[in-house]
């Protein structure tokens, strides 16, 4: 039985007998959750075209929360009460150098996640269970919540939200493909998929029945935004009421690109 497939069989086992043995050995509950941290095991793979749920890591988070206890978090703003520490809690300058990303002053990044080489952390929060790729950008204010998978090469904008989910256990978290365009003030929850290359624009909101409406084409898209779109807030007339939609307006072009280019100079 390979590593992983172990680490699941035990997951399960604690998750189906914890309430009625209080024996259990939970070590594969922090192993699961160190492994998150350093990059090995994440919430949700992608095989082919299709993103899969890994249920039993979400079950080992939510078990983390339930054995762990919270405890006094000094911090250089004021001091903290909780069960999940800081990611960076004691790292040297050497741990910085070794992990290769930029964290500035005030962004708070929860152990669990990961966050990919030249990758440059704005303050923001980021919670337990986020897969952050390499070269990404998450700007002032924004949110990623639990479980959240942001791939390499992307932008989130100031103010983003991109919503969490640890319950149920089967739902997909929200997926950002690799070198997407977040832009200000948006927000993707509910399990929306916004795949590769895809530009969102200011203010946004993408939910699980938000319409997706494609100008061109007319096709509606519920969950999931098609590679390479622009995405604009706009609406669509039912019963002679105007009703919010996202709205495809057209595919990215170089001059997309241009206006929403991520900044080498920026990165390590």
């Amino acid at each position: 039985m390979c590593a992983t497939n172990k680490l699941k069989e035990q997951i399960n086992q604690i998750w189906d007998l914890y309430d009625e043995n209080s024996s259990l050995d939970l070590t594969p509950i922090y192993e699961i959750i160190k492994k998150l941290d350093d990059g090995e095991l994440r919430a949700a793979h992608k095989v082919g075209q299709t993103w899969f749920v890994n249920e039993y890591v979400k079950k080992a988070i939510l078990l983390y929360f339930k054995f762990q206890k919270s405890e006094l978090m000094p911090d250089n703003f004021c001091n903290c009460y909780d069960k999940v520490p800081m990611k960076t809690a004691n790292w040297t300058e050497k741990n910085f150098i070794d992990a290769g990303f930029r964290m500035v002053p005030g962004s708070i990044i929860r152990y669990g996640s990961f966050i990919g080489q030249s990758s440059v952390i704005m303050p923001s929060f980021i919670n337990i269970g986020v897969y952050i790729g390499e070269g990404t950008m998450i700007d002032s204010n924004s949110l990623v919540g639990s479980c959240a998978q942001i791939g390499m090469g992307c932008h989130i904008s100031d103010g983003v939200t991109i919503g969490g989910v640890l319950e149920p256990l089967q739902s997909t978290p929200v997926i950002i493909e690799d070198n997407c365009f977040i832009g200000v003030r948006s927000s993707v929850t509910e399990g929306v998929i916004v795949e590769e290359g895809s530009v969102i624009g200011a203010g946004v909101s993408l939910t699980s029945s938000t319409r997706i409406i494609d100008r061109k084409s007319g096709n509606v898209f519920y969950g999931k935004v098609p590679a390479y779109s622009v995405v604009v807030p706009g609406s669509y007339s039912k019963d002679g009421v105007n009703l919010y939609a996202a709205i495809i307006v057209k595919q990215v072009d170089e001059k997309t690109r241009d206006k929403t280019a991520i900044n080498d100079l920026l990165r390590m």
